[in-house]
C-alpha cells in the first residue's frame, strides 16, 4: 500500500485553518491571555502560518504545474493570495479586507490547479494529482 498526500487538498486545508485562525480564533478564545498564551495578534505566529500556507501551497502547484497541466494560473491567483495575507499583516486595522479575498483567491488556486491535473490528457488514474 502506498501513501500519497494529496498536496492541494492540503493547501486548501491550510488556508481555511488560517482564515478560521484569524477571523473566527478572536471571537472564541479571548481568555487565552489569562492562561499565558498569546496566538492572537501574536506577529511570529501569524508570518508563521503564511510560510506554512506558502510553503504547502506552493510545491502543490508545482507538482501540478510540472507534471501535469503546464499552465501559470494557479501560480498567479496563489501569489494574489499571499501577497493579500502578507497584506494584511502591514495593514493589520484592514485585516479582514484582505483575508477573505487572500483565502478565496489561495482556495481557487488550488482549486484550479486540481481542475487543470484532472483535466490532463495524460491524466487518467485516481493517483494524478500525487
Amino acid at each position: 500500500m502506498s501513501f500519497k498526500i494529496n498536496w492541494d487538498a492540503l493547501g486548501i486545508a491550510t488556508s481555511i485553518a488560517c482564515a478560521i485562525h484569524c477571523a473566527v480564533l478572536p471571537l472564541i478564545l479571548t481568555s487565552l491571555p489569562i492562561f499565558g498564551t498569546n496566538i492572537i495578534d501574536n506577529e511570529a505566529f501569524e508570518y508563521f502560518m503564511i510560510l506554512v500556507a506558502f510553503i504547502i501551497g506552493a510545491n502543490a502547484l508545482w507538482h501540478g504545474y510540472k507534471r501535469h497541466h503546464h499552465k501559470t494560473s494557479p501560480y498567479i491567483l496563489f501569489g494574489i493570495g499571499i501577497l493579500l495575507l502578507l497584506a494584511k499583516q502591514l495593514w493589520h486595522e484592514w485585516q479582514l479586507w484582505f483575508l477573505v479575498p487572500a483565502v478565496i483567491a489561495i482556495v481557487y488556486a488550488h482549486f484550479r490547479n486540481y481542475q487543470l491535473c484532472r483535466r490532463a490528457n495524460h491524466c487518467h488514474t485516481s493517483d494524478c494529482n500525487h
